[in-house]
């Protein structure tokens, strides 16, 4: 055994003198005592270095003793394989033995808390020696001072050691690390081995492989990724310089208590400064320094880079000092956008490149506007000793060496030099080549022109280009990456240390930029995502830690491909920037390149020519959203179509995915995406679909229904009624014989009150009770008014149409039942969403309804227009549901086979006359005898004749004609009378099985939303009539329709327009609210079957009734409903079912026909003499009725006869026996039931827009 006393650095601080006392600087009494510069070299009092061979006690339980190596040095018992190692096998800290203790045979033990180590040695003599070594040691202060610690080393972990079974615990704190068996070892303070990193170095060897090289022997370690890797290096490598570090220059700088935190993130004790900036900064904020480039901030380190440190440099940072270089760089930093010590490596770039970079929170020099300002003031200030002001002037943009005007001393550091100030020399001196941006360039209003050319940073990249998924959610490949931007290149590297590029992305191919404003969760942790999209059909991902960081990317990214004079568009806070083919306007025949971007339910978009405007669409007010295939050349293309107010716009992508990546953000940009009133789906007047539904609904068929809104709808349909509008409000259509009116109600209700805030809103809802107050109602309503004009736009836009309609509701009260406040009890609840009714918000939402018209400025014509639309809907009602003879209601032309002014007739329209009934009064006008297999019908004729739709013999004519107002050209329209389908009549009349039936046909297809697309031909498509649906085939074979749409949404027109150009003369045109589609037929044949089977299947019957008499003259039904005389109503053989249009209306349109009738229609049936006899009695009747002056008139007969217009056959001769009662004549009205001068005036209004004008017949 050996026993050494070591004497190196063995004598106490105290006892060395003023030599090294007398170097240090005196320091103020609350100095920090943490900061000890020389600590690292003085050692603790002298100790004896005690070592030998012992036997061990193997730890196996095998009770064998092994022979090793032990050394003690005062503070760890460690042991060796044999005496030439240099790294021990094993590490016994004196601050972890809680006891050693003599054993027999010459043994003794060493008792920690995790495990009992036992040593036996030769001699009885040895072990008492080594037993009083051990003992001492543990009972000294020093150990018990020195205890484990379970923090504060600069890192710890599980990590695999070559030459090691399985892992080791590597500890590494300050200038050593420890090598421990387990984390358990760890944390009792047990190890294999202490190695000091001095003269060491890291090398990073292979992927996940790094070495610690140290004199004696090499460690080679795999961590379990790249980054812990990196992670790991770093450590060791601070570790490592830690060794070389001279705390002499650190303890000087840090002398001015504010350069003892980081200038940047306030991190303590910060080893490192810019030394042309005049900051201290911690190593993390000296990274990023770096990032800057030497011509912004020169990086050094105080304890390393010893030689740069002058005296006049150490006296320059004591004279600045951090506090007042952020007085001028930190001028304006508002205190949510400060950096702290914990902020991330993405965090801290965009930092500082907002700070020193661009500017942005420096003070600015107000009374300095140019250039020559700055360099004159530069020249005045260097000659005096305030260097701070030097340093402001330099900092925004003074240039250091401008010509001073002295020949002899041409530049401000010479002018420093002659003045003799030489800390503005040694300022100037390391500023002589910095580049700040000059006054000219700089402004006060960051623009995307001010994005920076050149980026760089990390950023988390996908392994390499995929195609994309659209789904926006995060690859599990995303791996970090030092990227840089430069030059038009996106390059990224391994690291920042790599001399190659792993991968290049040329930004000029970029033709989409996605920007993903929600954390994306991918195999790198959550990262703000930016999908690029390149002409070549690829897709590269990148992922920034912070949002800030994500959005100077973006900027600059943008920048490199969007050209200059579109850079409004960057100005916003988009989620999609890129460019796409589009048409618009005027101009809807040649595709231009546009740029577009998306920033929540608007979409930007401009042609990129000079002087071109900056367009918007708001999506969530479209009318139409389509998309179409169409062919470009040899190119097939998918076409996306865009209908919002008066502006129509086609855009198609430069590729599948791009077109794909567009399609689906406009789809769920224009969609509802939440309960907010601003999330709805809207109406061309800004109002909720929902809403504006359902109020239409309510006041076409409500405003006459007792108690309306007061009744409750059905739960399980309202439910499904509201989450249909919810899902895709744009889609849903109201129909009276498909949806409740009590149930529309409650949706409007249920809808309002689950909006996410109140419509009246919950914050002005102390104002709105406080106006009660008030009790003057002019003042009262004044207050509303102000309220109602600080809500939101859309709060306002739509209480605006629901206090019209609720006004509307109120004025028909006298009919509903519905006064001013039952309405306000209803809707208080909703309009408020509060639980239950209160007197307050019932009286407020009274005093709205009541004063509408003050509170929305409504005018005297918008009022009596209003009135006049309510007079109507009232009195419609009023005359649908009672037994209304339409005598002299309103008077129509209606042609006859051609429009031609001699086949004009002018019939008497009622609200209930069907066209079986008008077909059936224009024949019996013009004296025509019908042949049994003539199927007279009325049509209806649009666009100048091109389309024309056979009118349904259940459908009401005056309901189609009010419709006419909705068409581009509605003078264009007119109705005719004219045989349709001869072929036809022995397939319809029987009737068949409607669910049953089928038709599918290959025939040519054009989609009208692209009718003004150039270059859309005809395309061969499969249509397939089924299950009361129209459905459309790419090909026979295909088993998905790419469109259908229901029947009952759809008018089915014989023809096509001109302008089409169709292949063939043959075809048909589907019409839907919002398109047309055009069919193309191979003959006449299939052409009327189409249209036949599309409107029998359409109204679940023939399109002719099977109820007609096909074998009389044609007689308008109401010759046999319409009173009769006096001696013909005992007559019960001669009794008929009354009118259709006398039933009350219902769900259910029509009735099968009695008994009676049906015997009456058998007996009626009979020879040609038979039909003559009828209208020979007719036009008797006629002539007797005649006046002497109104030769033309009718009266009877409700009909108008041009008298131009001779009879098309002669007058027959009526046989007295065929006919049953001589004495009956035809009366198509009751002599009582006139319309009413008024409703006839409101009809006219309607009918004013097609170009026409009811006339009521004078007695």
């Amino acid at each position: 055994m050996t026993t050494v006393v070591c004497d190196l650095y063995s004598e106490p601080f105290d006892t060395l003198g003023g030599l090294v006392k007398n170097t240090l600087p005196v320091l103020p009494a609350d100095h920090d005592d943490n900061i000890s510069p020389y600590a690292c070299f003085y050692g603790a009092p002298k100790t004896k270095l005690k070592m030998g061979w012992l036997d061990k006690l193997s730890p196996q339980g095998n009770c064998v003793f092994q022979r090793r190596w032990v050394k003690f040095d005062g503070e760890n018992l460690s042991y060796y394989n044999n005496d030439k190692e240099m790294y021990s096998k094993g590490l016994i800290p004196c601050s972890v033995m809680k006891q050693v203790r003599g054993q027999g045979d010459n043994r003794f033990e060493v008792v920690t808390s995790l495990r009992i180590f036992v040593f036996r040695l030769e001699r009885e003599g040895e072990r008492q020696e080594w037993m009083e070594a051990l003992q001492t040691a543990i009972r000294s202060p020093a150990s018990i001072s020195q205890k484990p610690q379970k923090c504060g080393t600069n890192k710890h972990g599980s990590i695999e050691l070559r030459g090691y079974k399985g892992k080791v615990y590597v500890s590494l704190t300050g200038t050593r690390f420890k090598l421990c068996k387990s984390e358990q070892d760890f944390r009792a303070g047990l190890g294999i081995s202490l190695i000091d990193l001095t003269a060491t170095n890291v090398k990073d060897t292979d992927r996940r492989l790094f070495q610690i090289n140290t004199p004696f022997r090499n460690f080679c370690f795999t961590a379990e990724s790249e980054r812990e890797k990196e992670e790991w290096i770093e450590a060791f490598q601070e570790s490592i310089a830690e060794t070389l570090s001279d705390y002499e220059v650190a303890e000087k700088i840090w002398f001015n208590e504010s350069n003892r935190i980081c200038a940047d993130c306030r991190a303590s004790q910060p080893e490192w400064a810019s030394i042309n900036l005049g900051v201290v900064i911690c190593k993390k904020c000296a990274g990023q320094h770096r990032f800057l480039g030497p011509s912004l901030s020169k990086v050094r380190s105080l304890k390393l880079d010893s030689s740069i440190w002058s005296n006049e440099l150490v006296e320059l940072f004591l004279e600045v000092g951090n506090e007042n270089a952020n007085s001028f760089w930190a001028a304006s930093l508002p205190l949510e956008e400060e950096l702290h010590m914990g902020a991330s490596p993405e965090q801290r770039a965009t930092f500082h490149r907002r700070k020193y970079r661009e500017r942005k929170y420096r003070r600015v020099l107000g009374s300095l506007h140019d250039q020559e300002q700055l360099n004159q003031a530069l020249c005045a200030a260097v000659v005096l000793p305030d260097v701070l002001e030097t340093m402001s002037l330099v900092f925004s943009g003074a240039d250091v060496m401008c010509a001073t005007g002295d020949p002899t001393y041409s530049t401000p550091y010479l002018l420093a030099q002659r003045a003799g100030q030489r800390l503005q020399m040694e300022f100037l001196h390391h500023n002589k080549l910095s580049d700040f941006p000059k006054l000219e360039s700089s402004s006060e209003t960051s623009s995307p022109s001010d994005a920076p050319s050149f980026m760089d940073g990390f950023l988390y990249c996908s392994a390499g280009p995929a195609k994309a998924t659209l789904d926006r959610r995060g690859r599990d490949d995303m791996v970090r990456r030092w990227c840089t931007l430069e030059g038009g290149f996106l390059s990224y590297y391994e690291n920042e240390r790599s001399p190659m590029a792993t991968g290049r992305v040329d930004i000029t191919e970029v033709v989409s930029l996605a920007v993903n404003n929600t954390e994306t969760m991918t195999g790198a942790g959550a990262v703000f995502m930016v999908e690029t999209y390149l002409q070549s059909d690829r897709v590269f991902l990148f992922g920034a830690k912070t949002q800030e960081t994500q959005q100077d990317w973006v900027q600059a990214i943008a920048k490199c491909f969007v050209p200059s004079n579109v850079e409004a568009i960057l100005r916003r806070d988009c989620e999609l920037i890129g460019r796409l083919y589009f048409k618009e306007g005027h101009d809807l025949y040649h595709w231009r390149v546009g740029w577009f971007a998306l920033e929540g339910s608007a979409l930007y978009f401009s042609s990129g020519e000079k002087e071109s405007t900056l367009g918007a669409m708001q999506l969530k007010q479209l009318q139409e959203l389509t998309v179409s295939t169409h062919v470009e050349g040899e190119e097939r293309i998918q076409v996306v179509l865009m209908v919002e107010g008066g502006r129509t716009v086609y855009i198609h992508g430069f590729n599948k995915v791009d077109f794909a990546l567009w399609h689906s953000a406009i789809k769920l940009a224009s969609g509802t995406d939440g309960r907010a009133l601003s999330n709805q789906q809207l109406s061309k007047k800004g109002v909720p679909i929902v809403v504006d539904s359902c109020i239409a609904f309510v006041t076409q068929y409500g405003l006459c229904h007792q108690g309306i809104y007061s009744v409750g709808g059905d739960p399980g349909r309202v439910s499904l009624l509201l989450e249909a509008f919810r899902q895709d409000a744009r889609n849903v259509k109201l129909h009276v014989l498909e949806h409740q009116l009590e149930d529309v109600a409650d949706t409007l209700k249920t809808f309002l009150s689950q909006a996410e805030d109140a419509l009246l809103t919950k914050e002005l809802y102390p104002y709105w009770v406080s106006a009660l107050d008030e009790e003057d109602e002019k003042r009262r309503v004044e207050k509303y008014s102000r309220f109602i004009q600080s809500l939101p736009k859309i709060n306002r836009s739509t209480l605006t149409a629901l206090l019209q309609h609720l006004y509307r509701v109120q004025r028909c009260s006298h009919i509903n039942q519905m006064q001013t406040r039952d309405l306000a009890c209803v809707f208080s609840s909703c309009l408020f969403q509060t639980e239950g009714q209160t007197t307050p918000e019932i009286s407020v939402v009274q005093d709205l309804i009541t004063n509408y018209v003050q509170l929305f400025g409504v005018n005297e014509d918008q009022l009596k227009q209003m009135e006049s639309e309510n007079s109507f809907i009232t009195r419609w009602n009023d005359k649908k549901d009672t037994t209304f003879s339409p005598a002299g209601d309103l008077i129509f032309e209606v042609f006859l086979e051609r429009r031609e002014p001699e086949d004009c007739c002018l019939i008497k329209l009622s609200p209930t006359m069907t066209s079986d009934e008008l077909a059936e009064s224009t024949l019996v006008t013009r004296n025509v005898v019908t042949n049994p297999v003539d199927l007279w019908t009325t049509f209806e004729v649009i666009e100048n004749g091109e389309l024309e739709r056979p009118l349904h013999y259940k459908e009401k004519v005056l309901e189609q004609v009010l419709e006419w107002s909705t068409l581009d050209d509605p003078s264009s329209a007119f109705l005719v009378i004219k045989k349709f389908g001869e072929h036809k009549m022995a397939d319809t009349l029987p009737g068949r099985k409607q669910k049953q039936f089928m038709r599918g046909e290959q025939v040519k297809f054009k989609d009208g939303s692209s009718k003004l697309l150039s270059g859309h031909k005809f395309q061969d498509r499969y249509v397939i009539l089924r299950d009361d649906k129209l459905l459309l085939y790419k090909e026979m074979k295909s088993t998905k329709p790419e469109r259908e749409v229901p029947l009952k949404l759809v008018k089915c027109y014989l023809g096509l327009k001109k302008k089409l150009k169709p292949p063939t003369s043959w075809g048909f045109t589907v019409h839907t609210d919002k398109q047309q589609w055009h069919f193309c037929c191979e003959g006449k044949e299939s052409q009327i079957d189409w249209v036949t089977d599309i409107i029998t299947m359409k109204h679940g019957g023939d399109l002719w009734s099977k109820s007609r008499d096909h074998s009389k003259p044609a007689v308008h039904k109401s010759m046999s409903a319409a009173k009769q005389s006096s001696q013909n109503t005992q007559n019960t053989e001669h009794k008929t079912s009354k009118n259709p249009s006398y039933r009350k209306l219902s769900l259910n349109i029509g009735t099968p026909p009695s008994e009676d009738e049906k015997t009456r229609n058998r007996e009626d049936c009979g020879s040609l003499q038979h039909k003559t006899a009828i209208v020979a009695n007719c036009l008797k009747q006629k002539d007797r009725l005649l006046s002497p002056g109104t030769g033309q008139r009718n009266v009877s007969a409700g009909v108008i006869q041009p008298q131009r217009c001779p009879s098309p056959h002669p007058e027959p001769q009526a046989p007295q026996s065929g006919v049953k009662n001589p004495n009956r004549r035809p009366v198509l009205m009751g002599e009582g039931g006139l319309m009413p001068p008024n409703l006839l005036n409101e009809l006219n209004s309607v009918l004013n827009k097609t170009g026409r004008s009811a006339k009521e017949e004078k007695s």
